[in-house]
């Protein structure tokens, strides 16, 4: 697997972004140089993050998002930093 995380990704199954592998890897968000930890969908090469709009949801269930305009960087968490699962 790449050191470098892809340039598009998504946290919901039903995207075509969505990658199991990278997101269990672990992957952070810093967004104009601002740690991010609510990020459901970002892409570098555009310059834009998805952020989800608290616990809002849609008439589906799905929940609902804002998109921001700016600079994304992510990055493969270390072993250290990855978030304990429940």
């Amino acid at each position: 697997m790449s050191d470098t995380p892809p340039d598009r990704l998504s946290v919901n199954p039903a995207s075509k972004f969505y990658d199991a592998d990278v997101l269990q890897r672990g992957v952070g968000i810093r967004f104009k140089g601002e740690e991010k930890t609510n990020v459901e969908e970002y892409c570098v090469s555009e310059g834009w993050v998805r952020l989800a709009a608290g616990k809002a949801v849609d008439r589906k269930g799905n929940q609902l998002t804002i998109k921001l305009q700016g600079v994304v960087e992510p990055y493969f968490q270390s072993a250290d930093e990855a978030p304990a699962e429940a």
